[in-house]
């Protein structure tokens, strides 16, 4: 059983094609479908049924694809560690963040660390603080910025506190508010609402605030990127909270202080085991030294 044939299995479990996983491994399709057939004639099963119309994995294979997934992984683990040994930081970087990110510059950051570290390939996934720590703990994914309610805590992971701040009020610039210097939640309470989707930790800050202040609101748009909020508010269809690092300056917005606001905390987050070296640097880069691993 080798590396490369196990290479090929993934290829086309991902595109359920012949051909198209041939081209992202760079070899003519004659080959990769040779050593599939030798792979399965090794472990005495078919790993793929094949019709003319698609391909999708066997019981078979769907038992072998994550074991596949995890050799070729720990395979590249070792070349990286063997690198660094010598110097040389390389692998992958796979990196979570919120839509809202505020606390650190990411972009500078990955510019940065592609600066000093060429040879390491970053992917970066945004989406909602609980699936970015599912991630992690599952070792799908390094290093992520979270924002979290005050007093949540993330489970199961490593991590830092980086930054706290409340969340402000975010009008466009023609609203009634807008010339306002600050507003509480009881006038807010007033408007239609966008926001994250109900039951991420996103939204969950501003649902505990007006709860707690006895309070119910519209929320009539219910998305996952900040940058889509940003356009819905500035027709007018709603208002949202959001940090106020994040909305940054603009003419079309207006940010307004909220007496009783709620506040949240941005966490960064690794894995409890220890970290690749690619992981290691970015996350030494942030921190200024070593993370902790203990």
């Amino acid at each position: 059983m080798e590396l490369q044939q196990m290479r090929y299995v993934v290829a086309v479990a991902e595109t359920s094609n012949f051909t198209r996983a041939a081209e992202r491994c760079m070899v003519v399709q004659s080959a990769l479908s040779h050593q599939i057939a030798r792979l399965e004639r090794e472990l005495g099963a078919r790993l793929f049924e094949r019709t003319s119309r698609r391909v999708r994995l066997t019981p078979e294979g769907e038992a072998f694809l994550p074991a596949a997934r995890q050799a070729l992984e720990a395979a590249e683990r070792a070349r990286a560690e063997v690198a660094a040994a010598a110097g040389e930081i390389r692998g992958r970087l796979a990196l979570g963040a919120i839509p809202t990110v505020a606390a650190v510059d990411l972009p500078r950051a990955l510019k940065d660390f592609h600066a000093r570290h060429p040879q390491v390939k970053v992917t970066l996934r945004v989406g909602a603080s609980e699936e970015l720590t599912e991630r992690v703990r599952q070792g799908d994914m390094d290093v992520a910025f979270l924002g979290l309610p005050l007093g949540m805590s993330p489970k199961g992971v490593r991590s830092r506190e980086l930054a706290r701040g409340e969340l402000v009020a975010v009008v466009p610039a023609g609203h009634q508010l807008a010339d306002e210097v600050g507003v509480d939640l009881r006038r807010l309470a007033q408007e239609v609402f966008v926001d994250f989707p109900e039951g991420t930790a996103g939204r969950a800050q501003s649902d505990e605030a007006f709860a707690a202040a006895g309070l119910t609101r519209e929320v009539a748009f219910e998305v996952t990127a900040a940058d889509f909020m940003a356009r819905l508010i500035r027709q007018g269809l709603g208002i949202a909270m959001l940090p106020a690092a994040f909305v940054g300056e603009t003419t079309e917005l207006r940010m307004l202080r909220v007496m009783d606001a709620p506040a949240r905390m941005e966490h960064l987050i690794w894995s409890l085991h220890r970290p690749s070296p690619a992981a290691a640097a970015f996350l030494a880069g942030l921190t200024g030294g070593r993370p902790e691993t203990g």
